[in-house]
């Protein structure tokens, strides 16, 4: 098997997630492997949807439920995507107007200062501009099939609030969130990295929770490729994932925090100040003007914790929040549908050639661990990190529809 000769192309969007391609890139992973990769910077999600559909790029960083909705023929035409690589855990956050956050500190303000911060202030806002006939809230995520939709529905339901029915949603590139909110035309976003720490530091945002409190370690961006690509170019695609696995362990090292955020904030990449990439990056960013974030690494993971391998239990996951919003019906075989999508074997091989350690198991009960855990069942024993929902539910993959018709509010009851 050999290498292609011409260039590969790979997209990604302005988001500190992107940092295992921009990373293989700029400190030569990719030069290591062979490969001869050119990095595009694409507007939206659906551009990288089609454009990996029609082998217009090679591969890409993508929403984590997106190649699981494409094999489904829910986001445009039916397109065999897999994931054979998870980028990172967290990284997300959801933050509201600057306003929006003062009227849920008068309407509940011991709400306000718990931490997980639930979205009950929210609610007693909703309920009070419903009295006073004022019109809906409006919140932005990045795309129906995305991690940050199904944290906002989850978030809100959980205080009793109906996304469908509530508020309204729609979707709003990244890179435009901030903007968005400065305007005026939307009252609360979900979004990656670094876009919330931009609308805290330039006085229009407050962050609500971040994706690391609402889910310990929760799933987020993958690489993704077509299976037809995969199946042609075997040693291209283990060669390309190799070299991810290395840029995303130097992008996890502590020393080398301060320089990935000089890369990311590169007009090449994110193109956003560096101080606010690095806020997110060397510690977590601030909920507010007033409000100090924590130090911790975990606001975003690259490889820590297993955060490279695709893992079955994420893609059933996200299954279960389709189902339980009503994006697919109780016909679809979930189980079979995150087999498709989600390669684990594929990561296996790459991270066995380069002596990394990997699950041997393709999924894990999620939100069962309250402190630093051991994963035995791997090649060698991974050290874990707590993996609690901020409701403290656990999520087993193997009951995937008990687990959707579990929650009082939502599209799906169980026969």
């Amino acid at each position: 098997m050999t290498l292609p000769s011409r260039p590969l192309r790979l997209g990604f969007i302005a988001l500190s997630d992107c940092a295992p391609l921009a990373v293989a890139q700029e400190k030569g992973f990719f030069g290591l492997e062979g490969l001869n990769v050119e990095l595009s910077r694409e507007a939206s999600w659906a551009n990288i949807r089609d454009k990996v559909a029609t082998a217009a790029l090679d591969g890409a960083h993508m929403l984590g439920p997106l190649p699981i909705a494409a094999r489904l023929g829910l986001s445009g035409e039916p397109s065999a995507m897999i994931a054979p690589m998870s980028l990172n855990l967290n990284g997300s956050a959801i933050t509201v107007s600057t306003a929006l956050a003062e009227a849920m500190r008068n309407a509940d303000p011991q709400a306000m200062d718990a931490r997980p911060r639930t979205a009950r202030a929210l609610a007693s806002v909703i309920a009070q501009r419903r009295e006073a006939g004022a019109a809906m809230l409006t919140f932005a995520v990045v795309f129906p099939f995305s991690v940050h939709n199904y944290q906002l529905r989850y978030w809100m339901a959980e205080a009793g609030i109906d996304p469908d029915r509530d508020v309204r949603i729609t979707v709003v590139p990244p890179a435009r969130m901030t903007a968005r909110i400065a305007s005026g035309d939307i009252d609360g976003f979900c979004v990656g990295a670094p876009w919330n720490a931009q609308a805290v530091a330039d006085g229009h945002g407050e962050i609500m929770i971040y994706a690391a409190e609402f889910w310990s370690v929760g799933p987020d961006k993958v690489f993704s490729v077509t299976e037809g690509w995969a199946d042609r170019e075997p040693q291209a695609l283990r060669s390309m994932l190799r070299a991810l696995i290395q840029a995303a362990a130097w992008a996890d090292e502590p020393g080398n925090r301060a320089e990935l955020a000089s890369i990311l904030a590169h007009q090449r990449y994110v193109d956003a100040p560096i101080e606010t990439v690095a806020r997110s990056l060397v510690g977590s960013p601030p909920y507010s003007r007033e409000e100090l974030g924590s130090d911790s690494r975990d606001y975003i993971i690259y490889h820590r914790y297993a955060a490279s391998f695709p893992w079955r239990s994420h893609a059933v996951w996200f299954l279960t929040q389709m189902l339980r919003w009503g994006q697919i019906g109780p016909d679809v075989d979930i189980a079979a549908a995150a087999e498709a999508a989600y390669r684990p074997d594929l990561y296996r091989a790459a991270a066995a050639s380069l002596g990394e350690p990997a699950p041997i198991v393709d999924e894990k009960v999620e939100g069962l661990h309250t402190g630093p855990w051991t994963l035995d069942e791997a090649t060698s024993p991974i050290a874990m990190a707590p993996d609690l929902f901020f409701d403290a539910r656990r999520f087993d993959a193997a009951q995937p529809k008990r687990y959707a018709a579990s929650f009082d509010i939502g599209r799906f009851r169980e026969a």
